[in-house]
């Protein structure tokens, strides 16, 4: 790629190494891991190294129509040069059964780096260099690998080899392809696909065809008949799951190389018009471009730093689906896009809590508010019973409304979405199912979400159902049912009141607000009866549980003082920050439960059930830092530096695990291991938000 496209950012990230053929060189290179997104919900990842180490793991995940969600279209291209002398040299490797991974290609990569979030490879072989780039246009379903050689003497060959599974991205990486792949070539143009149609879950032969096609440089296809090869998934391995499974190659994609020179390989499910629509130059281009006005639109103390690093995290998250057509039709009759927030990339869908903690960070912090209208309007639509979803499952039309805590996030993020953009023609048309809400939670919803007409206070809990945000399940063990009157959800109600309350009083009166003035007065003072625990100096985490009253020092409190309207008397609050900070409080977020309590997990690791068991046990939560940060200035208005300084553990982060971006969870002692989700979307926006807010620059 010619040097006059490489845009200058107000930021540079580049990964060091070891570059010793040692084992910690071989660690960080399988451990660190990049990601793009292409705004459908798309998406490209690997680890640094080019060795696919988890089912997810993929150059081209596509986001397909319902019901097939997210397929893996590519999952790898294998790169050897051929330098003058003969020589044949592999630039990665891969790990196969009774094969463990040699570190003799470790060498050849001297640099990772993102420039303006865009992963770049720079490899030395002999005396040439190639760098590598791979780029997903916007709203398309395709990849562009681009190489450029600098250096050496004389002519280099570069062979590209890719290998294929159609499968969900979530499926199990053993399954067998059932058929063989079918290819068909017109010219340098091919398409790929299984020979038979239809199977399980809309499968793999329904898809389109994976077309690829050498875009720049004198390249050409060479068919070798086809072959499977297995390959080792070393994360599934580690993480309780089958490990082992094949892949497909037709051939490979062979360029021949002068100094200076460029050569591409775009791979895509899109039809063929689309994908010729931009050559690679003209791709990166317009993506640089793109990601310069994410920039320019961001707040001013969000253009440059780790803030801005942020802001390019922020836009992987934020989507225009393309798995749910009559979603897109009704949000586009309405005169609306429809939008929505992707929780974490591996496997997360989008879910309603996720979505509004993170409005704010994700869109509001980073100028894209009409996005958040779009998402707070859509979101409006799926209002059933009073609730809206907790989460859309891969592949399916249907919301699932298991939670009592999405819908009064709901409040929280509108209130947030009317301070940055004054839009009252938003808050006059979604009132009416605000006060539709209000009537179902005070006269009882589903779940057994309910207010107790006895103290106003908001319970929840359905046998086999986790509705708070701490919802780990395995099988039919609900880790943390927390049925009753939890903390937080209480903390949410009465916010939620208290601003449907204003806008009520401020479009339709007095006489219309009353009722919901009561219902918050009457929270508030039962609130404070019930929940300060003074033997701990600290709230109940649940009151009227199964097993009574539960004392466990848990971040939820923090709800009670952080939000807009905390429903916590003001002198409890220095005893509950005191305490939190005290217990929970790690250079990378907050502990989920405090480690003297008798189910408290240090390690986040092993099989699912051993991960779910420690899921909110103990294990460290990064999105927590915000409500601790909203709620030490709450305390403590005039140390913003101070604030700052619960932030600085997670700056370093960028240049762990997802590379520029922010994981989901963390072990909740030292060295604090990155776990759970590479890119988690309340993470970065939590994060983000509070960059700003402390003002540090």
């Amino acid at each position: 790629m010619q040097a006059e496209m490489v845009t200058p950012t107000p930021w540079n990230l580049t990964v060091p190494w070891n570059n010793t053929q040692d084992e910690a060189s071989k660690a960080v290179l399988l451990s660190r891991e990049w990601l793009l997104t292409n705004g459908t919900g798309g998406y490209a990842s690997g680890s640094l190294s080019g060795v696919v180490t988890r089912r997810y793991h993929g150059l081209l995940v596509a986001a397909l129509p319902a019901p097939l969600g997210r397929m893996v279209m590519l999952t790898q291209v294998s790169e050897e040069i051929r330098l003058p002398s003969g020589e044949i040299v592999r630039l990665a490797g891969q790990e196969y059964p009774g094969n463990p991974l040699t570190l003799d290609w470790v060498n050849r990569l001297v640099e990772f780096r993102l420039e303006s979030g865009l992963p770049v490879w720079r490899y030395q072989v002999g005396d040439y260099i190639l760098e590598k780039r791979i780029l997903l246009p916007y709203r398309q379903n395709t990849v562009h690998l681009t190489y450029q050689l600098f250096g050496g003497d004389g002519a280099a060959r570069l062979r590209l080899r890719p290998f294929i599974h159609f499968r969900p991205h979530e499926g199990r990486v053993d399954e067998p392809m059932r058929e063989p792949y079918e290819v068909t070539a017109q010219g340098s143009h091919v398409e790929i696909q299984p020979v038979k149609q239809g199977s399980e879950m809309g499968g793999p032969a329904s898809c389109p065809a994976l077309r690829m096609f050498p875009a720049i440089g004198p390249g050409a296809l060479v068919l070798d008949g086809g072959s499977c090869h297995d390959i080792f998934y070393r994360m599934e391995f580690r993480r309780g799951y089958e490990a082992r499974g094949e892949v497909w190659t037709p051939g490979y994609f062979r360029f021949t190389l002068e100094r200076d020179q460029v050569a591409s390989l775009i791979a895509s499910a899109e039809d063929w018009e689309t994908i010729l629509a931009l050559d690679p130059q003209q791709a990166w281009e317009a993506e640089i471009e793109r990601r310069r006005r994410l920039l320019a639109a961001a707040v001013p103390q969000a253009r440059q730093g780790p803030a801005a690093q942020l802001v390019l995290a922020a836009d992987q998250f934020i989507i225009a689906p393309t798995t749910r057509m009559a979603d897109v039709a009704r949000a586009q009759a309405a005169g609306d896009e429809l939008r929505t927030i992707i929780a974490g990339y591996h496997w997360f869908t989008d879910w309603g809590r996720d979505t509004m903690i993170s409005l704010e960070g994700l869109t509001l912090i980073t100028g894209r508010a009409t996005e958040a209208g779009y998402i707070l309007r859509t979101s409006a639509q799926y209002i059933k019973d009073g609730l809206i979803p907790n989460l859309f499952p891969e592949g399916e039309r249907e919301g699932l409304y298991h939670t009592a805590d999405a819908t009064l996030w709901y409040f929280h993020a509108l209130h947030r979405y009317l301070q940055y953009s004054g839009d009252r023609n938003t808050l006059n048309i979604l009132l009416p199912k605000l006060i539709d809400i209000f009537r179902h939670h005070v006269q009882g919803t589903r779940f057994g979400i309910q207010v107790d007409p006895g103290d106003g206070l908001l319970s929840q809990g359905a046998e086999g159902y986790q509705l708070t945000w701490m919802d780990a399940k395995v099988g039919d063990w609900v880790v943390t049912p927390r049925r009753g009157k939890a903390v937080e959800i209480n903390a949410l109600w009465y916010n939620a009141l208290r601003l449907l309350e204003t806008w009520v009083r401020e479009e339709r009166g007095d006489h219309e607000a009353e009722e919901i003035r009561e219902q918050a007065e009457k929270a508030y003072h039962s609130f404070n009866q019930r929940f300060w625990y003074d033997q701990g100096q600290h709230l109940f985490d649940l009151v009227d549980g199964e097993k009574g009253d539960d004392a466990s020092l848990r971040p939820n409190q923090l709800l009670a003082i952080s939000l807009e309207h905390p429903v916590l008397e003001q002198r409890y609050w220095k005893p509950v920050l005191d305490a939190v900070a005290k217990n929970l409080l790690t250079p990378v977020g907050l502990r989920s439960l405090a480690p003297d309590a008798p189910d408290y997990k240090s390690r986040y690791d092993g099989d699912l059930r051993a991960r779910d068991a420690a899921y909110h046990q103990g294990t460290v939560w990064a999105w927590l830092v915000g409500p601790f940060v909203d709620a030490w200035l709450r305390c403590h208005p005039e140390e913003a530096g101070t604030a700052f300084n619960f932030l600085e553990g997670l700056i370093p982060h960028l240049q762990e695990a997802g590379v520029g971006t922010i994981s989901e969870v963390f072990d909740a002692e030292e060295p604090f291991t990155p776990r759970g989700c590479i890119a988690q979307a309340w993470s970065v926006a939590e994060l983000l938000r509070c960059l700003v807010k402390t003002k540090h620059e």
